[in-house]
């Protein structure tokens, strides 16, 4: 823990003394992979207005971590100037969304570098890199080289410290739409709904268990139509259960997201990473830390 965020820590406490545990928490949502396919029975657009009209209704603004080879194009363009006109923060996600465990450090950097051009031109455009899969190098040295080389380019890492597998359900949603129009999709809600719900409280007391102190949670979602249809309702939900959504930009002012985990392979949930490094949480560590393996049996017995 360094000087600033031991002052963090210290401040947090002194708020309450030891019952700062019971501080409302705080959350801010996060989007990966924008693009301009749509999905759902939605063209882009309609996709696209539908999630920043749910932050504009409950006065949030949110991060979106760009892709670039997803918006490569006039369309995508005038998807990312819609988020940065609205005010939420831009971030980076590659070009190629490359595995860093499956790739060589120089093809990482050389994707990397390709297409900065797409998010640096935004007013709101912050120097966060987000790793695709979450996956930060399968070695030490690998998972060095490419945190050094971001440090040197002047980016900060945007990483999350509640995971989830919207994109899983999303998946299964879309099927669902595309097999039967105007199907009651109610029960993809409701599974969405507690699916980010447990995971957060899953990611919140492994925080508290490893760090002793609040977090500014960010929850990893994504630019689909799962999130098209329910953000908003996913927002009232953490609203009605004592949570307080906050912008991403304060978010990541916590001094967590300077941490460098030293596990290998690196990466998953930041919460996951710094609970691994301490070795006491082994048993309740599953690895990936998220994953459609997790919840694909809990869909099919759901019937969905």
């Amino acid at each position: 823990m360094d000087r600033r965020e031991l002052l963090f820590c210290a401040a947090g406490l002194a708020m309450s003394g030891m019952t700062a545990a019971r501080a409302t928490p705080e959350i801010a949502f996060t989007f990966d992979d924008p693009r301009t396919e749509g999905g759902g029975g939605l063209q882009w657009p309609e996709l696209n207005a539908r999630i920043l009209s749910a932050f504009t209704h409950h006065n949030l603004k949110a991060a979106l971590f760009v892709c670039g080879m997803r918006v490569d194009s006039d369309a995508g363009h005038q998807l990312i100037s819609s988020w940065d006109s609205a005010g939420h923060l831009i971030g980076y996600h590659s070009y190629s969304h490359l595995n860093l465990n499956e790739v060589s450090a120089a093809e990482f950097e050389a994707d990397a570098l390709k297409g900065e051009s797409l998010v640096s031109g935004c007013q709101h455009a912050k120097r966060l890199f987000r790793y695709p899969y979450f996956k930060e190098g399968d070695t030490a040295q690998k998972r060095d080289a490419i945190r050094n080389f971001l440090h040197e380019r002047g980016y900060r890492i945007g990483r999350a410290t509640i995971d989830a597998s919207d994109w899983a359900v999303n998946a299964r949603l879309e099927k669902r739409i595309a097999d039967r129009r105007g199907a009651n999709l109610d029960a993809y809600r409701d599974f969405f709904l507690q699916h980010i719900w447990e995971r957060a409280q899953f990611y919140d007391s492994l925080a508290w268990r490893t760090l002793m102190r609040p977090v500014r949670h960010t929850v990893l979602l994504h630019h689909n139509a799962l999130n098209a249809l329910y953000v908003g309702d996913l927002i009232a939900l953490f609203t009605a259960k004592g949570w307080r959504p906050v912008d991403a930009e304060y978010a990541f002012q916590d001094p967590i997201y300077d941490r460098q985990p030293k596990t290998v392979p690196a990466g998953e949930s930041l919460i996951w990473a710094l609970a691994k490094e301490t070795g006491r949480f082994d048993k309740e560590l599953r690895y990936p830390g998220e994953d459609d393996l997790y919840e694909n049996p809990k869909m099919d017995a759901a019937g969905l």
